[in-house]
């Protein structure tokens, strides 16, 4: 990508870098789209002429965040959302980086696909685009991809999307390959027999609400497998939106053992629960399902603590006509890169988790676990920045997001933070005016 040849310091920040455990006042010099230094706690002097000065006025600077599950429509459903304006969405909300799905039409199961995101990406030239890649062909769970090939071509994990993989041989067989070149493997946690044609999580709210729901417990049944087949084979799991407090226990249990697993979390099930469904409102049907507050209160619990280390958007676009159905009807799904940071940040307006923590959860986690450079304040790591007001009042108004689609279960809601300017490889990608 094409740097600004201007140097840009951006001073009288709170600085916010999880990396160095780092919250207090400072800036950030950048030049040829990486941090060329890093000032903390004081000024830096007199700066060169041909620096451009931007004052932060005390709001914070933080690294950009990287969201680890976004979903578009591109390619086979550009209606949904495309990889502009899905990388517009995320330059307004302060995310510098997108891992997309690989469950699009056709699929994400080849090198040549991970080429084309890329190119793609490279052509629209705003956010930081990596490609997850099918673990199984089409994602239909039966055959598998050449894990090799697309890491290779630049796939930065792999996973069925949405589907769950039954068949534990199948399942054994890509920890086993991935295990060969490094390559991390994502997987959602639901017992397809529990779950299938349901769109609730059991329980009194479903039953009144005359909901087709499965028992909480689906995620841990088919979670106990996959941390089980993961220590046999010695791979990496991604626990894909992890959100019972019983399956916390159960991967809790699993790392103390030494298995190599972590898991996401998805701003969704951290900012709302199954009441939230009220009347039918289908912008509340997910996949997973809204849980019971206790698992919502456990979710957060988690963030704070660092045992559910990645917060996720779990941005999935999706037209009114997928939506505007009965309940059981519509689709699953809600668009949240836009939403991601001033839903996060409501943790911390809350008093339920640190800046810095929830911070890390978007931004150094994510990048470390990928083995990204981005997501820290750092000499020589690339200029991903965002300044963002975290006090400022925001109304959620779906009619107003970036995104193609409107799906958002905020809509109406009052948050606060608003992002000022994103930043990628040191060029302004989006400002408020």
């Amino acid at each position: 990508m094409a740097h600004s040849q201007r140097p840009l310091a951006l001073l009288g920040a709170r600085l916010v870098d999880p990396a160095s455990f780092c919250d207090g006042p400072g800036g950030v010099l950048v030049c040829d789209g990486v941090i060329a230094d890093v000032f903390r706690g004081s000024d830096p002097g007199p700066l060169s002429a041909d620096v451009e000065v931007y004052d932060c006025l005390g709001h914070m600077l933080s690294p950009g965040l990287i969201d680890l599950r976004v979903k578009t429509g591109e390619p086979g459903a550009e209606p949904k959302e495309t990889l502009k304006s899905a990388s517009r969405a995320a330059a307004a909300g302060g995310v510098t980086s997108i891992v997309v799905q690989p469950d699009t039409d056709p699929s994400v199961d080849d090198p040549a696909m991970v080429d084309f995101i890329l190119r793609r990406a490279r052509d629209i030239e705003l956010v930081n685009v990596y490609p997850a890649g099918a673990s199984t062909r089409g994602c239909k769970g039966e055959r598998l991809t050449e894990i090799g090939l697309m890491r290779e071509a630049g796939a930065v994990y792999f996973t069925n999307g949405d589907q769950p993989i039954v068949n534990s041989r199948v399942f054994r067989r890509i920890l086993t390959y991935a295990k060969a070149f490094g390559a991390l493997v994502a997987h959602r946690p639901a017992d397809p027999w529990l779950s299938d044609g349901t769109c609730a999580t059991e329980g009194e709210f479903a039953a009144r609400a005359g909901l087709p729901s499965a028992p909480a417990v689906s995620e841990r049944i088919m979670l106990e497998r996959d941390l089980a087949i993961t220590e046999l084979t010695g791979g990496r799991l991604l626990v894909d939106q992890i959100t019972t407090a019983d399956a916390l226990q159960s991967l809790a249990r699993a790392q103390a053992k030494g298995v190599s697993a972590l898991a996401t979390v998805s701003i969704n099930h951290l900012s709302f629960n199954e009441i939230d469904t009220g009347d039918y409102r289908t912008f509340y049907r997910m996949d997973p399902p809204l849980r019971t507050e206790e698992d919502r209160q456990a979710l957060i619990e988690a963030v704070a603590d660092g045992r559910a280390p990645i917060i996720v958007s779990a941005h999935a676009p999706l037209p009114a006509e997928d939506k505007r159905l009965p309940f059981s009807e519509s689709l699953p799904g809600a668009v949240g890169l836009e939403t991601l940071l001033p839903a996060a940040l409501s943790l911390h307006h809350e008093g339920r988790a640190k800046l810095i923590d929830l911070m890390r959860a978007m931004t150094l986690a994510p990048a470390e676990l990928l083995g990204l450079p981005s997501g820290r304040l750092k000499k020589g790591a690339p200029a991903d920045l965002i300044v963002c007001d975290i006090d400022a009042p925001v109304i959620i108004d779906a009619d107003r997001l970036v995104s193609k689609s409107k799906n958002s279960p905020f809509d109406g809601r009052r948050l606060q933070g608003l992002v000022l300017r994103t930043l990628v490889d040191g060029r302004i990608v989006h400002q408020t005016p």
